[in-house]
């Protein structure tokens, strides 16, 4: 009986918060099973990179929370899991992915209908493929949304899994600026798949034994498996939210704090902690940057690359906090390594980043002149600083633990390995990446 008084007494505050709870009213729409079990055997499968080398799942994969475990991750060039990922003398990367792999939770919700970390990618009913992307005019028809087609993104990046210049078939597309079309690098992926006889077979069943094989087939069942795969709604807050079941004493108090006094919900948002939008918090930026090659900086001006707008220079997108104590590091660059420093920078994130070290960072092999380049030139800082639309909070130590202990809540274990897991084996039969046993 103490306890539940204890519980009512410390809900009371609450009833007053500046935001209201959210409601628990997510829609995932069905997916077709047999389309769910082919993408499983994709996402994993690196028959989908330019060398065969890399899948989705090497930079997005389970056992690191749908992430990578990296501040920023190594793609071609390299091989294995998290910090044990390693960089291939004979063809080593020329620098690490320029964003930190963004988890993949929950984003088979119908709310989540903008991706990357710059929203450069969105669904769009009033274009003629239902999708804005800034490929425009030479967008394919045929992808279900806009999840299934950031899929088309990854397999033509050097850095994450086309490979470099011309030293695969894949990669000199790319380069030749050949994307759609026979002969382009959508193209050769698709009759890469559709020349294995197990996924020629899976895709009967999906888009029928007369259809080609397109590159689009392909991302619209890989979207359909991370739709089904990683649907992350049971954890203790939304055990909450639904039932009333009672949190910790302090999980109760962070989640006042989140809710009020500290401001958590103007950004994070709904049931899944975000608004969905974009913002510009200090974040330190470290690595190469998502800048052309030929651009002589390493700035990321973040949402300012997609709309040319100067007010929405340095801003990204508000991530999801689902499982947000399984995915560090955090950041668009992965910048935090721990879950209490990121929190910490958003209540002054001037000061944070005018103060931040490097070893608050996660890189597994190698050592880039573009590590840290931007955080050494003060003009890049200071501009980075200049942005910040967040103001300063005071909390005490104690108060931020609770915020943690609230963000705690938003795990949902069963959910952590997936509903089909990591595959023994891919129709391919090339090797996958894993962590090696210590």
């Amino acid at each position: 009986m103490r306890h539940l008084l204890l519980c009512i007494a410390a809900l009371m505050p609450i009833m007053l918060a500046a935001a209201p709870l959210p409601e628990a009213d997510a829609h995932f729409p069905e997916q077709d099973m047999a389309e769910v079990k082919l993408g499983q055997f994709l996402f994993y499968d690196p028959i989908l990179s330019g060398n065969k080398t890399v899948s989705c799942a090497s930079c997005h994969h389970p056992d690191l929370g749908t992430s990578d475990g990296l501040s920023l991750g190594l793609g071609d060039g390299a091989t294995g899991l998290g910090l044990q990922r390693k960089i291939d003398p004979q063809n080593p990367p020329e620098q690490r992915i320029p964003r930190h792999a963004p988890a993949l939770w929950n984003l088979g919700a119908t709310e989540f209908t903008v991706f990357f970390h710059d929203g450069r990618l969105e669904d769009d009913p009033s274009r003629p493929s239902g999708i804005r992307t800034p490929l425009g005019s030479e967008m394919e028809m045929g992808f279900d949304n806009a999840l299934s087609a950031q899929a088309m993104f990854p397999v033509l990046s050097p850095d994450e899994m086309a490979g470099h210049y011309s030293e695969n078939d894949v990669s000199q597309a790319v380069r030749l600026g050949q994307l759609t079309g026979p002969g382009g690098a959508w193209d050769i992926l698709a009759q890469r798949v559709a020349a294995i006889p197990a996924y020629r077979n899976a895709f009967d069943d999906v888009i029928g034994a007369q259809a080609p094989i397109k590159f689009h087939d392909i991302a619209n069942a890989m979207a359909a498996f991370i739709a089904f795969e990683w649907r992350a709604n049971a954890s203790a807050f939304d055990a909450f939210l639904r039932e009333e079941t009672p949190l910790s004493e302090e999980a109760l108090v962070g989640m006042e704090l989140f809710y009020g006094k500290a401001q958590c919900s103007s950004c994070h948002a709904g049931q899944f902690q975000t608004d969905h939008s974009f913002h510009a918090i200090a974040m330190p930026q470290i690595g190469p940057g998502k800048a052309a090659r030929f651009e002589r900086h390493n700035r990321d001006v973040g949402r300012g690359r997609v709309t040319g707008a100067e007010e929405d220079f340095y801003r990204f997108r508000t991530p999801s906090l689902r499982n947000v104590t399984q995915t560090a590091p955090y950041g668009h660059s992965g910048a935090y390594t721990r879950l209490e420093d990121v929190v910490r920078h958003h209540l002054d994130p001037v000061p944070a980043l005018l103060t931040y070290e490097a070893d608050q960072s996660t890189f597994s092999d190698g050592n880039f002149n573009s590590d840290f380049i931007v955080l050494d030139r003060k003009i890049d800082v200071l501009q980075i600083a200049g942005a910040n639309e967040l103001p300063a909070i005071d909390l005490t130590d104690q108060e931020v633990n609770d915020i943690i202990a609230f963000l705690e809540t938003l795990t949902d274990y069963d959910a952590l390995k997936g509903r089909f897991g990591v595959p023994d084996a891919v129709p391919s039969g090339l090797p996958l990446d894993g962590i090696e046993a210590q």
